[in-house]
């Protein structure tokens, strides 16, 4: 309540009365509080449905919507807050430089007078702020006493008619000046204008989440607090403005000689010649009068039974809400550092004492509330920050109906009073302020929030807070992958989805890479990899390589899954991924292997093993693609490949490059036949690059020492292999790509290719086919 009955209670709220009337200022009322009230309804949501963690706005909308929308909303809520302390304590020190005016004692002007006395005021809660939470909470409930009575006190006075007020405009209550009052008389302002002056006055409903690190039970705290502070204010706010349009006229001289005589009666139409005062003068154009709803802002102190306790009141609202915003700002700005979404600002993470407080967050808040005070001028610092609130209570109400919308089993808040179409009515209804009050300042934070938003989804920080985004997507996909298992296959509609055999991802990279090529935003990948042995399977670590390397590819731009399988031996566990492999119309219809290089001296138990499984691939309707390198595909003995085909990648002259050779033998044997140690990317050895002042290589690459593995020099067979392994990551130039069409196979032996060439790497290459036999040899064999 003391943040919400801040500085426009006493020295805006009679101003906006004047301005727009009664009809319409209970209009401007009751529109911020129901978008404040819809707000705080979503907010008692999203607090309510999990632990509540201090960042206010920010941890609510980034742990509901994803880091992408809480980053850009956090930065600009922190900032909000911060400006907010420069609109406090200008209100304060207006208020003082009155007292200073009636007295006679300015100490310059009073522009330069608010600039001083505001710089003094925001130094001095800086240091409550920095004494800790204890003596700012002390000091919020001796301020909220003084506000509570300050209030009481203007109501008492409006009841007690004084005729030495009756010139400045303050009479008693009169139907005729109500009714004078009821509608609006602007000057120089609009409705929007104006709305947007009091609309600051309503934004400290996130005072409580501001600071929910340190309450005892924010679940509890957060949705009582704010709704009834939403709906004492509200009364409060609805109370005053009836009150003074009831009281008191737009304006009065203040001249006791202003009065109007019985003769005059008759051409007296304003409600003031009722009481025997006739300020018409006030209107003539040049005359200008000091007094009434219009041009008095301290009218309440005026009107109330003992003013000092009005001047009292003014300061409690101001210094209680300054200081509110003053420890909010930091806070937030804090949990924002912590998340580590935005670079160069992690030194703000940094807590101090038992409480963590963010001392260098206070001293970054004070410089900009010091920068906002020099200018000195409240209506001209009110309307800044409004869009700012506005735009994060627009994400906060958006993120209740995303959850909801998303249906996810973790969305049960114990809150039940709020309604998903209510949230995104209240998120459509701050943004449609937002441009009604400012477009141009509307569209400058939207510009900032997107540009922000582009900024965190490139970045992708590694966080995981079960977002409702996620949830989206997840029903999406599976809404999606539904929808298209009920649509008919189609020639037209037909692309390649490969189950490519390869083990071990990083195992054989040639063939991860081609497939990629002509799969990589057109069809689906699978990376299968067959995993056998006699001893007992161990589920956890097939679990944990399948996270891993399915991280792996993530990091390596691989648009693919990995799938790996237990199996008895390579033909029974390709069947497993040939028959359940997929989802859906996501299965795979084609299947990729690497050529048996040693089939002729091979085990010719392995070798038909090879061959059963191309014959199965064919059973189950799969197309078969062969790649077949002289120097071989499998580069899983070779420790720290990874690493080494990135370095060679890089560099444009050969170096010396430092690898080391696993010999020893693992007894889980597997479809690439990597021992668990040679693919442990965590066991990979650092790669060390060193080259001749010419650039030249003149020596042979060598293994790295290591205690674990014996010193080997990296023979001329693996380097090649090596070479070879990274040949589809370059671009081909030019040159041809050869189909021989020996006979119909359906087409994919032309759509490979034709996918190839449309990529960027392969893109001047050309297409020749070689048919066999006749020409007429295909629609011939059609007819067969």
């Amino acid at each position: 309540m003391l943040n919400i009955w801040g500085v426009m209670l006493f020295i805006r709220m009679t101003w906006i009365v004047g301005q727009a009337g009664i009809a319409l200022a209970c209009v401007i009322v009751c529109m911020a509080s129901v978008v404040t009230t819809i707000t705080g309804l979503s907010t008692s949501a999203i607090a309510t449905n999990g632990f509540v963690r201090g960042g206010g706005a920010y941890y609510l909308i980034s742990r509901s919507l994803g880091p992408e929308f809480g980053g850009s909303i956090g930065l600009i809520f922190a900032f909000a807050n911060a400006v907010a302390v420069a609109m406090y304590v200008v209100g304060f020190a207006e208020t003082v430089v009155e007292l200073l005016k009636g007295a006679d004692v300015l100490m310059t002007d009073e522009i330069n007078d608010i600039r001083i006395i505001g710089t003094i005021t925001v130094i001095v809660l800086l240091g409550i702020s920095v004494a800790g939470m204890e003596w700012e909470a002390k000091a919020q409930i001796v301020l909220l006493v003084v506000l509570v009575t300050a209030i009481v006190n203007y109501f008492i006075g409006s009841f007690i008619p004084v005729q030495s007020k009756e010139s400045a405009g303050f009479f008693r209550y009169d139907a005729q000046i109500m009714w004078e009052n009821i509608g609006p008389d602007f000057r120089g302002e609009t409705f929007f204008s104006v709305f947007a002056i009091f609309f600051p006055a309503a934004t400290g409903i996130l005072a409580g989440a501001n600071i929910s690190g340190d309450l005892a039970d924010p679940q509890m705290a957060i949705p009582k607090g704010t709704l009834l502070a939403i709906l004492i204010t509200g009364i409060v706010y609805l109370g005053v403005v009836v009150s003074t349009g009831s009281c008191i006229v737009r304006d009065a001289s203040g001249n006791l000689n202003d009065t109007v005589s019985s003769q005059f009666m008759a051409n007296c139409t304003n409600a003031s010649c009722k009481f025997g005062f006739d300020f018409s003068s006030c209107r003539i154009s040049g005359n200008s009068c000091r007094y009434g709803l219009q041009n008095d802002f301290q009218v309440m102190s005026l009107v109330s039974g003992f003013s000092p306790i009005i001047s009292a009141g003014i300061f409690s609202a101001t210094l209680s809400s300054a200081l509110a915003s003053l420890v909010s700002a930091p806070k937030v700005f804090q949990a924002l550092c912590k998340d580590n979404i935005y670079p160069y600002i992690g030194i703000f993470a940094k807590g101090y004492g038992k409480n963590n407080e963010p001392l260098r967050g206070y001293i970054l808040t004070f410089g900009i509330a010091l920068a906002f005070i020099l200018i000195a001028e409240l209506n001209t610092i009110a309307p800044i920050i409004s869009n700012f609130f506005l735009a994060s209570y627009a994400l906060i109400n958006f993120s209740v109906f995303h959850a909801s919308l998303a249906n996810s089993p973790g969305w049960r808040p114990s809150f039940k009073y709020y309604n998903m179409w209510v949230s995104l009515a209240g998120a459509i209804l701050c943004c449609v302020v937002m441009f009604v009050i400012n477009w141009a300042a509307a569209l400058l934070t939207n510009v900032i929030v997107m540009a922000l938003y582009i900024y965190v989804s490139h970045k992708k920080p590694d966080v995981n807070w079960g977002s409702s985004t996620q949830a989206l997507t997840y029903q999406q996909a599976l809404s999606h992958t539904l929808h298209l298992s009920a649509v008919e296959d189609h020639v037209k509609n037909f692309r390649p989805q490969c189950l490519v055999m390869t083990g071990y991802p990083n195992s054989r990279p040639a063939l991860l890479d081609l497939v990629h090529s002509f799969t990589k935003n057109v069809g689906l990948m699978i990376c299968g990899h067959v995993r056998m042995g006699y001893r007992k399977p161990n589920f956890k670590d097939l679990a944990a390589d399948q996270s891993r390397y399915q991280r792996w590819l993530m990091r390596n731009e691989t648009k693919a899954f990995y799938t790996p399988v237990f199996a008895e031996d390579l033909r029974q566990g390709s069947q497993y991924l040939l028959q359940a492999a997929g989802l859906g119309r996501l299965r795979p219809n084609t299947l990729v292997l690497g050529f048996k290089n040693d089939w002729r001296d091979g085990d010719m138990m392995n070798v038909e093993t090879y061959i059963n499984m191309i014959h199965d691939a064919f059973d189950f309707q799969y197309g078969a693609v062969i790649l077949r390198l002289k120097e071989g595909l499998d580069v899983s003995h070779i420790q720290g490949q990874d690493e080494l085909l990135s370095s060679q990648d890089k560099s444009s002259g050969a170096k010396d490059i430092i690898v080391s050779i696993d010999t020893s033998k693992d007894s889980d044997c597997d479809s690439s036949k990597p021992s668990s140690k040679t693919t442990s990317l965590q066991n990979s050895p650092a790669v060390h690059k060193d080259g001749d002042e010419d650039g030249k290589a003149t020596t042979q690459p060598l293994l790295k020492k290591d205690k674990k593995s014996p010193t080997v020099p990296l023979n001329v067979s693996d380097q090649r292999l090596l070479e070879a392994s990274q040949q589809f990551q370059h671009k081909q130039g030019k040159g041809t790509v050869d189909v021989w069409w020996l006979f119909d196979d359906g087409g994919l032996t032309l759509l490979i290719p034709y996918l190839l060439t449309n990529k960027k790497r392969w893109k001047e290459c050309k297409i020749r086919v070689f048919i066999g036999g006749k020409i007429n040899r295909i629609d011939h064999d059609r007819r067969a």
